[in-house]
Formats: C-alpha cells, sequence, structure tokens
C-alpha cells in the first residue's frame, strides 16, 4: 500500500511539477515581452519627441513664401539634377587630366557634345582652333579636341569679329634710324609730316619718353632650334632686362602647337625658370603662335604693345593662313619685331620663304625683322630690339574727316631732316580700321 501509495503520489505529483515548470516558463515570456515593450514605447517617446524638436527648428527658419506666381514646388528635376558638368575656367580643368576615382578622362563641356573624338595625338591640347575652310582644311579634324577647346574660350574662335578701335586720337609709334642703323633721337614735333589717307594732318600728340610697355615673345622650340636653343633663351632674358619695373610680358612657345609658358609677369626670373623645361622639338606652328599671342595682348593693361618673335625658319604645321594673320595684326595695335636666323641654304620651301613671311607681317605694324647669322648674334639683337622700343616717338593725331566706314586707312609719316644730319629711315605703322559706327 505504502509503494502504491507513493507511485500514486508520484504519479500525481509529476504532472503538478509540470504545470508549474511550464508557468515558470510563461511568466519569463512574459516579462521578456513586457520589457521589450516598455523599450519600445519609450525608443517611440524620444524619437517623436526629437522630430517634435527638428519640426520646430525647421519652422523657425523657413525663408517667407514663395509669389503666388511661382511654383510652390520645386520642378521634378531638381530632384533628379542632370548629370551635364558645370563650365569650367580654362585653368581648372586643362586637357589631358583623368577624374581620381575613375581614370576616365575629364572632358570640357564643349567637348561632350562632340560625337566622336580623334585618335590622333597631335590635335589634343591645341591652345588655338584651326581654320575650317582654308587650303589647310585637310589638317583639320571638325570633331578634335582643338576644336572643342577653342569654342570654350571666345578669343580663339576662328573668324570672330574684326578688332575695330573707336579713334578719336590715332596713335603712331615712330622709328627713325642713320644710314648705320642706329637710333636717332632728339627730333622735335616740327620734323615730322603725318598723312592719311593723303591728306595732311595736325599733330595733336608728340612725345619721346618711355612709357610702359606690355610685352610678348613668341619662341621657336621646333626640332630645328635644338643647336640653338641656348643662345636663344639668352637672347629672352636679355630681351626683358631692356624691361622697366612698370612693364609686363609673357612668353609663348611653339613647335606643332603655340603653348603660353608664363602668362604676364615682370618678374624676368619666372620667365627664365619657365624657359628652362622647354625641349626642341616638332614642325613650326608659327601663324598659329602669332595668332595666340595677338589674342594675349587683348589683356595687356598697357596702351603700348609689342611682340618679339625668335624663329629660324617658314611655317609648316599651322591652321591659320598667311592672309588671316595678315589681317589680324593689321587691325590690332600691336608692334612687332622678329629675329629670324636663317640658313643660308635653305632646305625646303617654308625656309626659302620665311624671311619674306616674317617681314610682312612685321612692316606693317611699324615693327621690323632682324636677320642674324650666327646664334651668336641673338644677345645683342634682342637687346637692340629692346632699346629700340625704349627709344620711339609717339605721334598723336585726331583725323580731319574721320570715317565710320569700317575701312583701312593708310598712314605715312615723313621727316622734315634737320641740317647736318643724313638720309633717315621712318619705321611706322601702315594703317589702321576706321570705325564702322
Amino acid at each position: 500500500m505504502s509503494r502504491e501509495s507513493n507511485s500514486g503520489c508520484e504519479a500525481v505529483r509529476g504532472p503538478v511539477r509540470s504545470k508549474r515548470g511550464a508557468g515558470i516558463v510563461n511568466t519569463a515570456w512574459a516579462r521578456k515581452f513586457a520589457l521589450c515593450l516598455a523599450l519600445a514605447m519609450t525608443f517611440a517617446c524620444m524619437t517623436g519627441l526629437l522630430l517634435a524638436q527638428s519640426t520646430e527648428t525647421q519652422n523657425s527658419g523657413t525663408p517667407p513664401a514663395q509669389p503666388s506666381d511661382l511654383p510652390a514646388t520645386p520642378p521634378a528635376a531638381t530632384t533628379n539634377p542632370p548629370a551635364t558638368p558645370a563650365p569650367a575656367t580654362q585653368d581648372s580643368n586643362p586637357a589631358g587630366k583623368t577624374s581620381e576615382q575613375s581614370g576616365v578622362p575629364i572632358v570640357p563641356p564643349a567637348m561632350a557634345t562632340k560625337s566622336k573624338l580623334p585618335t590622333e595625338q597631335n590635335y589634343d591640347e591645341v591652345h588655338v582652333k584651326p581654320m575650317v575652310k582654308s587650303a589647310d582644311e585637310a589638317k583639320f579634324n571638325p570633331n578634335s579636341v582643338a576644336a572643342a577647346e577653342a569654342d570654350t574660350d571666345p578669343t580663339l574662335r576662328t573668324h570672330t569679329k574684326p578688332i575695330r578701335v573707336d579713334v578719336d586720337l590715332v596713335l603712331v609709334p615712330v622709328t627713325i634710324t642713320d644710314p648705320m642703323n642706329r637710333l636717332v633721337t632728339g627730333l622735335e614735333k616740327e620734323n615730322f609730316v603725318l598723312m592719311d589717307n593723303g591728306e595732311k594732318q595736325a599733330i595733336a600728340h608728340f612725345s619721346s619718353e618711355d612709357a610702359p610697355i606690355s610685352l610678348g615673345v613668341i619662341f621657336d622650340m621646333s626640332g630645328s632650334m635644338s643647336n640653338k636653343v641656348e643662345k636663344a633663351r639668352e637672347a629672352v632674358v636679355e630681351f626683358f632686362k631692356t624691361a622697366n619695373p612698370e612693364d609686363e610680358f609673357f612668353l609663348i612657345a611653339f613647335n606643332d602647337k603655340p603653348t603660353l609658358i608664363s602668362d604676364f609677369t615682370n618678374s624676368v626670373e619666372q620667365v627664365q625658370g619657365q624657359l628652362v623645361f622647354t625641349v626642341p622639338k616638332g614642325r613650326t606652328a608659327l601663324l598659329d603662335a602669332i595668332y595666340l599671342g595677338m589674342a594675349k595682348m587683348r589683356q595687356a593693361k598697357h596702351q603700348k604693345k609689342a611682340l618679339l618673335i625668335i624663329s629660324d625658319g617658314g611655317d609648316n604645321r599651322s591652321r591659320y593662313t598667311e592672309n588671316e594673320i595678315k589681317s589680324m595684326v593689321m587691325e590690332a595695335d600691336v608692334q612687332i619685331y622678329a629675329i629670324g636666323i636663317f640658313d643660308q641654304s635653305p632646305r625646303s620651301d617654308e625656309e626659302r620663304y620665311g624671311p619674306q613671311l616674317l617681314a610682312e607681317v612685321t612692316d606693317v605694324t611699324g615693327g621690323r625683322t632682324f636677320t642674324v647669322d650666327s646664334p651668336n648674334e641673338l644677345s645683342d639683337v634682342a637687346t637692340k630690339i629692346g632699346v629700340e622700343l625704349r627709344n620711339q616717338y609717339v605721334l598723336g593725331y585726331r583725323p580731319t574727316k574721320p570715317a565710320h566706314d569700317g575701312k583701312w586707312r593708310k598712314v605715312k609719316v615723313k621727316l622734315v631732316i634737320p641740317k647736318g644730319l643724313p638720309q633717315l629711315s621712318v619705321y611706322s605703322k601702315t594703317g589702321y580700321y576706321a570705325p564702322s559706327e
């Protein structure tokens, strides 16, 4: 009986312990659920409180409501901005750079519109836009990087509107030399006669003082300059040494294409430092370099402007034609000088006609072309040009019959030579374009 009773008790106790265990488990889960629920409610309260504070802050800083004639909500395009790149300045995104993240070339906005880009390296990073319709059209690819980059700079566009200065007082720089090619100074206003389209003009302004000048050097770095480049570099430095403290100057080097080596500065050391890194190679794009130099002169701050070209041959690479450059220098108020290092036995037509090309470009501006037989003469000639620019006469007049037809007007300077002086030579610009309005 006792065993059965015990067994019975055990049989009864077994289920009782199971219910008690289940109750304990259920109570534990209930406590956990209640704790989680409390945490969730606490989190929700805190979140709501933060949102309420944020809303109050935004409402306190909200700008005034938009006018009724403007849409209350921004257009859908603002929520998904287009991927068109913003316009970049010339220095901020030079051609040839790539993105650091993707390695993809950074393309200027104008270039992005091109459907096809060339593979020729010769057209990369060209600083002037090639002429679209000329005898050199075969060299020009309208889908090239050069064309796209030129489109981004209005000053380098082909067929831009010619420069027209509203002529009130016409200024004519004049250089006088004797038969030994020495400068003649000390002449007076009465020794000059000015003619405008055949009509004698009254000289309203006369000066022989050294005025500040904006100077530019166009430096030939083609392959043929390899054995002359050191002397040519020295000539550039000597030329700039004749400058006064108020002058400014820049440097353009060219071979297959022109490149601005040094922007406007008054530091000879800065230009000299940049020249060290130039390496002679490639062909000769002289006309393109002159175009870039004339375009750069539009940023000059002085009224008197001059370019110096140092080259050893003609042009065999430019996109611009000789007639285009001649027209451009006639339209601009910039004197151009040149030092030609020509071979005695030219090997090509470009070299044969090089002296004539430089003379035609310089003479119309009132400048001159100097020919040297040896690179050793470069420094002396460069210094002579620098001194000449400091010892010019400047004649100013107001045309007695001013025209507003945009046509070319011829200017002629004559001398009344003082007694005791030999026959003198006069160098001055040959004319100007009248205003068109």
